[in-house]
């Protein structure tokens, strides 16, 4: 998904699990507009946990949550974009695109 978000022209920083990522923003880098997470990721956190740790401190975050498994709907953070797997690269576009151009949105040529 880094590589996929780069190639649309965003900036982005990959880690192998929940509990890193929490532990690079909570030292301080906290220009980040945008999380995008597999709600199994590996670690203590799941997905939709992380989503809510980060939005709890900093709330103007948007949120990506993926899955292959249906999650329940009450599981998804509000404001959140769920992407059921196998979600196509015009999903995940799309739904990027939507928090880092909304009004602005991808148009398909």
């Amino acid at each position: 998904m880094g590589d996929i978000v780069k190639e649309i022209g965003a900036k982005a920083v990959a880690f192998d699990t929940a509990d890193e990522a929490l532990t690079y923003f909570l030292q301080g880098h906290r220009q980040c507009c945008l999380v995008i997470v597999d709600h199994s990721v590996p670690g203590q956190i799941q997905g939709a946990a992380f989503i809510k740790m980060v939005r709890s401190k900093w709330p103007s975050i948007g949120a990506i949550l993926t899955s292959g498994y249906l999650l329940d709907p009450t599981t998804v953070p509000p404001s959140t974009i769920y992407l059921h797997k196998p979600w196509s690269l015009d999903d995940l576009v799309t739904a990027v695109t939507s928090f880092l151009q909304p009004g602005d949105p991808i148009r398909k040529i």
